[in-house]
């Protein structure tokens, strides 16, 4: 009896893991297609407000953001997928909760440390824009550069030397330090 008692056991947990496995399959299947269609999703919402359009008429910046938003929504669902699945088995302990901590606060931490330059810029980029301060052709002079203003957008404009440098302004830096405006482009 004893064999046939340590057989049962060694049964029942086998069955167990095993139902426990093909459910942890299922949510990665299941979580692997909506992962899919909800990033095919946004990625078409975004496209339909047209974000890449604005991003590039009011930059002029020529990133496809549409596509980036829709994959970081897509990988997003996919990695708690695999927590949830990895949960269903019984691997997530302690140490998976404490790397998923560690890599969402590097994300967070990248985004911060991308855009904290990106907004202060953009939002004077707007202030020049909507006060009309400068325009191209207008010649600038600004933290020791002299120049003629040949391109702006919201987060920079670019400022051409005498002797034919291109120097790209942050507009946080026109809009923070103290600017003269040499000679006004005629219209």
């Amino acid at each position: 009896m004893a064999i046939s008692d340590l057989f049962n056991k060694l049964n029942n947990i086998f069955s167990d893991f095993l139902v426990e496995l093909i459910i942890a399959l299922i949510i990665l299947l299941v979580g692997i297609i909506i992962g899919k269609i909800v990033g095919k999703l946004v990625q078409r919402g975004l496209h339909e407000v047209e974000l890449n359009n604005i991003l590039k008429s009011t930059s002029k910046i020529r990133i496809n953001l549409e596509e980036f938003i829709a994959a970081f929504v897509t990988y997003l669902i996919y990695f708690i997928t695999v927590v949830v699945a990895l949960r269903q088995i019984g691997l997530a302990t302690l140490i998976l909760d404490i790397v998923a901590a560690i890599i969402i606060v590097i994300i967070v931490l990248a985004v911060f440390l991308g855009i904290k330059d990106f907004i202060p810029n953009t939002i004077a980029g707007i202030f020049l824009h909507q006060k009309r301060m400068l325009k191209e052709g207008d010649v600038i002079k600004v933290t020791g550069i002299e120049g003629k203003v040949i391109y702006m957008d919201l987060v920079e404009t670019k400022v051409e030397t005498k002797d034919g440098d291109i120097i790209h302004v942050p507009n946080s830096i026109l809009i923070k330090e103290k600017m003269v405006i040499k000679k006004r482009k005629k219209e």
